[in-house]
């Protein structure tokens, strides 16, 4: 099974009273409850692929975290990810490190990002049934004015049409999908548990305006 999940800056204190206002008494109660989420859902023969800013922390205390967690953890980096660049740090403990990345999940192309792309590689490709065969995952915004301004742009984007193969006048397809860890309650979800979220998020939304 394969899961995703971005910026859990492990080791981040200042987010449990600004930003995000996560409520943890400390970090040592926030990284412990993280950890518990993500260990009660992941497997030890499981895939995680973390969107970035993984950890606040140094190499030393990110190495004890991460052998604490189940699962093979993939990494696309962060900007907040500065134990990477620390001589100490086994890089090797990831399956790999990478800015950018494209995987299959089920018969679906996911592109894969720290930062969220307006228009990214098989945008437009639909399956026989004429649902998406690509989703672009990416973390870095969390609950702040940016995501707004994400949402109004893929709400915009739903309105736009474009000419498809076949000359039809079609609807855009804006598949982006934040996969910030408080949406999920800091548990790495599958592809199409995050499209089950993300939907019920933009019903909620939209049920406000």
């Amino acid at each position: 099974m394969r899961y995703y999940i971005s910026d859990l800056h492990f080791f981040h204190k200042a987010l449990n009273d600004k930003m995000d206002v996560r409520g943890f008494d400390d970090v040592e109660e926030m990284n412990e409850y993280m950890i518990n989420q993500w260990n009660k859902k992941v497997k030890k023969r499981d895939e995680v692929v973390v969107l970035g800013d993984f950890s606040w922390g140094n190499a030393k205390e990110t190495t004890e975290v991460i052998q604490r967690l189940n699962g093979k953890i993939f990494l696309i980096r962060g900007n907040h990810d500065r134990f990477l660049d620390e001589k100490n740090f086994d890089v090797s403990m990831f399956g790999w490190v990478k800015d950018y990345a494209e995987l299959n999940d089920n018969r679906r192309k996911v592109v894969l990002s720290h930062y969220p792309i307006a228009f990214y590689n098989g945008q437009y490709r639909k399956d026989e049934l004429g649902k998406p065969k690509t989703y672009m995952l990416h973390g870095h915004i969390h609950n702040t004015q940016d995501r707004d301004d994400l949402d109004a742009f893929i709400d915009f984007m739903a309105t736009r049409k474009h000419i498809s193969i076949g000359n039809e006048l079609e609807n855009v397809p804006c598949q982006i999908i934040n996969c910030f860890c408080q949406d999920s309650d800091y548990e790495p979800l599958t592809l199409d548990e995050w499209i089950e979220l993300d939907e019920e998020r933009k019903i909620r939304r939209r049920k406000t305006e």
